[in-house]
């Protein structure tokens, strides 16, 4: 059963983001009303009322952001750390500093729900590994980025 959180960011999924291994889902609509979801690993808290990422500047996920800045983000990690945030969508860097093809993106939270269930519990969030050297050292140079700007912004 969902639960209103508010429009801070809760300890345990600040948690999560700064480890820097989870997924979250963004879900987007585009200008013919057609849903699409993004999944988004570079992501990282900038203090308690937004979240920054990284992706693709020709994504549909991003164009569609550009769009209608209104997006969805879901999170379900370990520890039942289940929540789905509405947010304000703005481009805070394009391109990165990092990559030409990758912009940085503010989420400024509007909402936050729990949506831990009393039948079950997330044991175990989606787990990812490196494809290669070279997508750790961008990964890795991507994620530096968001930290930086969460201290900066």
């Amino acid at each position: 059963m969902a639960k209103h959180v508010g429009v801070k960011l809760p300890e345990d999924l600040i948690a999560v983001l700064k480890e820097g291994k989870t997924v979250g889902v963004l879900a987007t609509f585009s200008e013919k009303g057609l849903p699409n979801t993004t999944p988004i690993q570079c992501l990282y808290p900038k203090g308690l009322e937004s979240i920054l990422i990284s992706i693709h500047k020709e994504h549909t996920g991003y164009h569609n952001m550009v769009w209608q800045k209104k997006v969805m983000m879901c999170f379900m990690d370990v520890n039942n750390v289940v929540y789905s945030i509405l947010g304000r969508a703005g481009v805070v860097r394009a391109p990165s500093n990092i990559h030409p093809l990758m912009n940085i993106v503010r989420i400024d939270i509007i909402d936050i729900k729990s949506d831990r269930s009393t039948l079950m519990r997330v044991d175990s969030g989606v787990r990812w590994s490196y494809t290669s050297w070279e997508a750790e050292q961008l990964s890795v140079g991507l994620m530096d980025e968001l930290k930086e700007l969460a201290r900066t912004l």
